[in-house]
């Protein structure tokens, strides 16, 4: 997982994008569709059509930097929403990485009562 600075905000692209995009095309979707700034170092996410690929474009200061994470087994989960984007924190991207659902997260035991 990369480190992100305190203010970066994650936003995710609803609906299906087509990645076989790189950084002109997925920009020039952030700049369009999204209507945000590509090198504000916010964080946008992308899914192909199958939901086992996501791609991260992030602007760190220096230049754009694509990240691309395919899944063995299961789908990341996205939005039902066919347009806009849904904001997420570092902890709700970090599960939508390991294929975990975000929306949900349900512990596996509950808390003990403290004495």
């Amino acid at each position: 997982m990369m480190a992100l600075p305190a203010n970066t905000r994650i936003w995710i692209a609803a609906g299906v994008t087509d990645l076989r995009r790189g950084f002109t095309g997925l920009s020039a979707l952030v700049q369009t569709a999204l209507e945000h700034d590509p090198l504000s170092g916010h964080v946008f996410a992308f899914r192909g059509r199958r939901g086992d690929l996501i791609k991260l474009l992030w602007f760190d200061g220096d230049g754009l930097c694509l990240f691309a994470k395919r899944l063995d087994r299961g789908r990341f989960v996205w939005p039902k929403v066919e347009s806009g984007t849904v904001s997420l924190t570092g902890a709700q991207l970090a599960m939508l990485l390991e294929g975990i659902d975000w929306r949900h997260p349900v512990r596996t035991a509950d808390p003990l009562m403290a004495i």
